[in-house]
């Protein structure tokens, strides 16, 4: 029998746009076990992540810092790979790079960047991850693809971690999730985000049958490196609480989600600290999902949690 990965967690965050509280807070979650300090890439009220996480970097020790996850639309691949190549290397090692083909709406609209079909964003981003891939190790890249041409372009400097910093690609639909078993290092489960926001019509996509059916795909892309890849998943509701079932009738409808489901689905994690550990040790045993993404606004909450779990 396979033994499992060691839990760990990463908090997700996109401010506060202060320096100290920002500071702080990456402080805080070194201090607290927590493995990540992740951040999105989005145009809204956010810091902006190359410079917030080398901010975050150089004000812990062991923190590793990631996004979750670059927009490959809003960066070529030839300049992504340069940044993370730097924060890697300012950062003694500690960087995680996720990279997705984009899907907020908002972004697109408000800041005049035409967004393609879903299907073209992720050919871009199938296109792009050999060339960050090949820059990130320090070869020479000759590519001459649909969407990009590199001439002979070093990729310099070489990150620390080898051949290249961890690479997570995370989604809820079969095309992005394929890709991401045939190439990442780490995959993220999420909610299928087509509809470019999260409301109720994630929620058949949230269920525990929705998230056997993307492991399935994902084995099968995957194929023997499948025991390689550790399993993230993206938590939209943290709350420790003597009255579970409570919270799941107030929440499981905006969510478009029965109560029992919002209790049962992957992307919630809602009891006291005792049946939270419980659960995330059963999906773990059940799943193989072993990294758990929360938002920053739950880090109080999920301290004793993090405490009993991270390393285990």
């Amino acid at each position: 029998m396979t033994t499992p990965r060691p839990f760990r967690f990463g908090i997700q965050a996109g401010g506060p746009a202060d320096a100290t509280a920002w500071t702080a807070l990456a402080r805080r979650c070194e201090d607290l076990g927590v493995s990540t300090l992740t951040m999105a890439d989005h145009l809204d009220d956010q810091l902006a992540p190359i410079a917030g996480l080398m901010a975050a970097a150089a004000a812990t020790t062991t923190l590793r810092v990631g996004a979750l996850l670059f927009c490959n639309d809003y960066r070529h691949p030839a300049v992504l790979a340069k940044e993370a190549a730097t924060i890697d290397v300012l950062s003694g090692g500690r960087f995680e790079l996720g990279l997705g083909a984009g899907w907020m709406v908002n972004d697109y609209e408000q800041a005049g960047i035409t967004l393609d079909r879903a299907g073209v964003r992720i050919d871009r981003l199938a296109e792009a991850l050999p060339i960050v891939k090949g820059l990130l190790a320090g070869e020479t890249v000759l590519h001459d693809g649909e969407h990009y041409r590199i001439d002979g372009l070093t990729g310099t400097p070489r990150s620390v971690q080898r051949p290249h910093p961890p690479i997570l690609i995370g989604g809820g639909g079969r095309r992005i999730l394929t890709l991401a078993a045939e190439h990442a290092d780490i995959i993220g489960l999420n909610i299928d985000l087509r509809a470019g926001v999260i409301d109720e019509r994630a929620g058949p996509n949230a269920t525990l049958e929705a998230t056997e059916e993307k492991l399935g795909w994902i084995r099968d892309a995957a194929g023997a490196r499948f025991a390689h890849i550790e399993l993230q998943v993206r938590v939209h509701l943290a709350t420790v609480t003597d009255d579970r079932d409570a919270v799941a009738e107030a929440v499981g409808p905006t969510l478009g989600l029965s109560p029992a489901a919002a209790l049962a689905t992957p992307h919630a994690l809602v009891g006291t600290v005792d049946q939270i550990a419980d659960q995330l040790i059963e999906r773990r045993e059940r799943w193989g999902i072993s990294y758990i993404g929360l938002s920053a606004s739950a880090l109080d909450e999920m301290a004793a949690v993090i405490d009993r779990l991270a390393g285990a």
